[in-house]
């Protein structure tokens, strides 16, 4: 019997290089959640960082999990199948925050299986967990210019900072995110698609 706990995980790419780009949405979501539930994390394997708390936002307490892998965004699944597998979390309470080139900048798409859209962390996560029936809180951050080189051009996105009006918005849009997590774990995907996949 799988445990009560709902592990939610950022993806991202850990270290200075990395810091306040594109592709670390899911990081910089976590540490809204942390810093909101006061959850301080350490490490896990060598292969996350990893923290425990409980949210109380209506009704019973819910425990979870918070997590950032270490293991690149291509190695995601490794660190989150590792904490599923350590304190047995079934996939259906885990929560995928990630960049998504396929939504316009603070537009936010909540949804759990489906297909990883080209996204390599999401890829990972499916693999490593031999299932997609996950939920996801696919953070928009745009695309990027379609002509030239495409696979550079992609990567160089999502490795890219923000604009100055973007960075001026990304606390709130990051808060949003945050928001999409505790709505799916309080009060289920469908709400959580309702509130949050029309915006």
């Amino acid at each position: 019997m799988s445990s009560d706990f709902w592990l939610i995980a950022g993806l991202g790419n850990p270290g200075s290089r990395y810091e306040g780009t594109r592709h670390n949405m899911g990081f910089m979501c976590a540490d809204i959640l942390a810093e909101r539930w006061n959850v301080s994390l350490s490490d896990h394997k060598g292969l996350a960082l990893l923290g425990k708390g409980i949210m109380r936002l209506s009704g019973a307490p819910l425990k979870f999990f918070l997590t950032k892998p270490l293991t690149f965004m291509n190695d995601s699944g490794n660190a989150v199948a590792s904490i599923c597998s350590y304190y047995d979390i079934a996939p259906e309470h885990v929560i995928a925050i990630h960049d998504d080139m396929d939504l316009e900048f603070r537009r936010i798409k909540v949804k759990a299986g489906g297909s990883a859209g080209g996204h390599n962390g999401i890829k990972s996560i499916d693999r490593s967990l031999g299932t997609n029936a996950y939920s996801r809180v696919r953070l928009g951050v745009g695309h990027a210019a379609r002509q030239g080189d495409a696979h550079a051009k992609t990567v160089n996105w999502v490795l890219g900072g923000f604009s100055s009006s973007q960075k001026s918005q990304l606390c709130d849009f990051l808060s949003d995110g945050a928001d999409a997590v505790e709505t799916i774990m309080n009060e289920g995907l469908g709400q959580a698609q309702e509130k949050f996949n029309g915006r």
